[in-house]
């Protein structure tokens, strides 16, 4: 009978101080929401809630790095309020999800992002209220309770970068009033429930890194609301729907790391095409279309067919990469970004010498480390694109970084910590991609090669906290062969900031290696921050094994080849003074004072030097035996005190240029050429005609045979010129120039019949036709 009392007293007691409490705190909430917020705390890992003020005033300021730590209540009334919004980011809590959030009634948004939670979803949360659930980034598992699919006013559920098991709730399908799904790289399998497609009020989907089966695309063709679309590494085969086309609202279609074949749909713009003919308004839906469709990224799939042209043109981020599409010309895939893969390959190379090794300091500067150069690599190129190094290696990258409120994406990270490593110089650095770096060598020799990769984590964090939960996944490709795949540097390495090397093997067979490292959509793509993903490494060493340096050369050796040199130059010196090459100016000014007054014959040297080695500049004929040259002689002393300089031109006769000597008329022949050129007003090597291009000789005997010699006369005499002493002074000329020196006249014969005393046999019969009876 004395319990009772007893009982009911310590009952009245504790409810009279937890009165006193709640009245000492001014908190309008009711004592069973306080009391729940405890117990959450506690299950969290959140011990620095301090309950002698007003929960309701739990909050702190939001930074740049997602932090946040407040409870949000409703506008109290006069009575009571309510919880509505807790959220707990990137505070490092260590604890499992709490249960107890069943009992806040008015709970709707519940924000423990950035965490190091552990544990399951607990599937009561399924009863709530909710609107927004935020788990991504933490260490959760097991499956995703299908009892969230019971929440009625849910719009935003992001679980990202987690590891959960099992497939995807098919009761998802019914969170009808969903716009925002985020599910990426969780560790779930497929394939994507088509009931997805029944939640037409999404606005962003992604869903990435599923394990399973393939599947056919998802049935999104009513999601008209889409904004963003990522399906990214989820094991979709198949052909691109040509629903996709009509998504008009749709900023960022993300496909990438599936098994999409066939080509890119026509109608994707052909419709907006269409369209934008029915007037105004349709061009400015053709506009905006392109405009918010700003960004493609289908890498790595099995598209093929040509790139519309429109990709090319128009769009600002496109990533076609590691497909198989058809270029019209190599020039395709450096417009824009469309990082086609199968055009940054090695071209048009050209090698001043083959090699056997490179070594590069990847994104850092030149080092020197055990006898070896590892070469810069401190470029900023930029997402998708190539770069080629002035020794004989290059690389491209791929893709760019997403969600990352970065105008510009790095490819070259520096650590701000102190590294304990071995060569710390090769790791201080690091050259990233999005999706795929591949470095090349070329003008390498054949051979079998040693290849070394050095990597070190340099952006995660170690220890207990959120940071350091980031999984940096990405496979290995050398010589198009994958030789590592799901590799994990922090894993390899047996924490962050420890080196990790690698070695492999491979064979050149033409000249080139390729190294490739690709991003296969796995890992967390937020952590640290978010935009933190993709392939990373240090340095790369590769070696021939089979080389072999010159060994060194004795001294007797050097002596030898020396020696063996020069008489090969002296040789070549020789044979080029005895053709005549070498003559200096002051030998042959002493050749050319033995021509002055000479009047027999001449040295073949003699003549090379007044015909400067027989230079094309001095040819002024050719007949039907040789070349004639004109020559310009040394002045020379008279009394053939005055210094009287003569210029000739020396014209050489068939018969000298046959034997190499001259004979008798050559003169003669000198002679008639001089004639030929008087008569004519013309240099013999200048006179051009429409017809032909002949010599002034040559053109001279046609002009006989067409019975027209008078055309040869200079054309500036008009008719003031005797036709008789004309036609005389030219067959006089040809008689001179006859190949036969027999035929020739002597050079008084030429002065006879030039002065009128005799007359040519071959104008005998013209000049009694011509004369007068009374004339002759």
């Amino acid at each position: 009978m004395r319990i009772f009392p007893r009982n009911f007293a310590s009952l009245a007691i504790g409810i009279f101080n937890s009165f006193t409490t709640f009245a000492s705190v001014a908190t309008r909430l009711p004592p069973e929401e306080v009391a729940a917020l405890k117990e959450i705390g506690k299950t969290l890992g959140k011990t620095d809630w301090d309950f002698s003020v007003d929960p309701c005033t739990f909050s702190t300021e939001r930074n740049l790095y997602g932090f946040e730590d407040s409870v949000t209540c409703n506008p109290c009334n006069d009575t009571v309020c309510h919880i509505t919004r807790i959220a707990l980011k990137a505070q490092d809590l260590q604890g499992t999800l709490p249960p107890e959030l069943v009992r806040l009634t008015h709970l709707e948004d519940i924000d423990l992002s950035r965490n190091y939670l552990n544990g399951t979803i607990p599937p009561e949360w399924g009863s709530m209220k909710l609107v927004n659930i935020s788990l991504e980034f933490n260490q959760l598992s097991g499956p995703i309770p299908p009892e969230l699919g019971s929440l009625p006013r849910l719009w935003k559920l992001h679980l990202t970068s987690n590891y959960f098991t099992g497939e995807l709730p098919k009761e998802l399908a019914k969170l009808t009033t969903l716009k925002d799904l985020d599910i990426q790289s969780s560790g779930l399998d497929g394939p994507i429930p088509p009931g997805i497609g029944l939640l037409t009020k999404l606005s962003d989907l992604r869903i990435s890194d599923l394990n399973g089966s393939q599947a056919s695309f998802p049935p999104l063709n009513n999601l008209t609301s889409l904004k963003n679309l990522f399906l990214r590494s989820c094991n979709i085969n198949g052909t691109l729907p040509e629903y996709l086309g009509t998504m008009t609202k749709l900023k960022i279609l993300d496909l990438s790391f599936n098994n999409l074949s066939g080509e890119i749909p026509s109608n994707f713009i052909d419709q907006t095409t269409i369209e934008m003919m029915y007037g105004y308004q349709h061009l400015i839906y053709f506009l905006v279309f392109f405009i918010l469709l700003a960004n493609w990224y289908l890498t790595e799939n099995l598209l093929s067919g040509p790139v519309p042209s429109w990709m090319l043109q128009t769009s600002t981020n496109i990533d076609l990469s590691y497909n198989n599409f058809s270029l019209g010309s190599s020039q395709d895939c450096q417009q824009r970004n469309t990082g086609n893969g199968s055009c940054l390959t090695l071209r048009g190379f050209s090698c001043d010498r083959k090699r056997s090794s490179f070594h590069i300091n990847c994104g850092g500067k030149e080092v020197s480390i055990d006898g070896n150069k590892y070469e810069r690599d401190r470029d900023e190129i930029g997402p998708s694109n190539y770069y080629r190094s002035t020794t004989n290696w290059a690389f491209s990258s791929t893709g760019n970084f997403m969600d990352d409120d970065r105008t510009d994406d790095p490819s070259i990270l520096t650590n701000s910590s102190r590294l304990s490593v071995h060569n710390s110089e090769l790791y201080m650095d690091a050259r990233i991609s999005p999706i795929s770096l591949t470095y090349y060598g070329f003008c390498l020799v054949k051979g079998n090669y040693d290849i070394t990769l050095h990597f070190a984590e340099i952006m995660f964090n170690d220890g207990k906290s959120y940071s350091s939960l980031g999984r940096r996944i990405f496979d290995i490709y050398i010589q198009g062969k994958r030789v590592q795949k799901n590799f994990n540097i922090d894993n390899e390495a047996g924490g962050i900031g420890k080196e990790v090397i690698k070695k492999y093997t491979a064979k050149v067979t033409d000249g080139t290696l390729e190294i490739r490292f690709y991003w296969a959509g796995k890992g967390t793509t937020g952590l640290p921050t978010r935009g933190v993903y993709g392939p990373l490494i240090s340095a790369i060493s590769v070696d021939n094994l089979d080389y072999e340096p010159p060994k060194g050369i004795s001294a007797g050796a050097v002596v030898g080849i020396m020696a063996a040199a020069a008489f090969v130059i002296i040789l070549l010196l020789g044979i080029l003074w005895w053709r005549g090459f070498l003559i200096r100016k002051d030998t042959m000014d002493q050749d050319l004072k033995g021509l002055d007054l000479q009047t027999g014959s001449f040295t073949l040297r003699q003549i090379k030097a007044a015909t400067n080695n027989f230079d094309e500049a001095n040819k002024i004929g050719e007949g039907d035996f040789g070349s004639v040259y004109e020559s310009e002689l040394a002045p020379f002393e008279l009394g053939g005190d005055i210094d009287v300089r003569i210029e000739k031109k020396v014209y050489m006769a068939p018969k000298y240029a046959m034997h190499g000597y001259l004979i008798d008329k050559v003169d003669v022949y000198s002679f008639g050429i001089v004639a030929l050129e008087i008569v004519s007003g013309r240099s013999d090597t200048s006179y051009r005609t429409k017809e032909y291009c002949l010599y002034l000789l040559d053109w001279a005997l046609v002009l006989k045979q067409k019975g027209d010699l008078m055309e040869l006369v200079d054309p500036t005499l008009g008719s003031d010129f005797n036709k008789i002493e004309v036609t005389v002074m030219i067959n006089v000329a040809l008689l001179c120039t006859n190949v036969s020196p027999i035929v020739r006249p002597a050079m008084s014969s030429v002065v006879s019949m030039l002065e009128g005393r005799t007359v040519p046999a071959s104008l005998v019969n013209w000049f009694q036709i011509q004369t007068p009876p009374m004339s002759r």
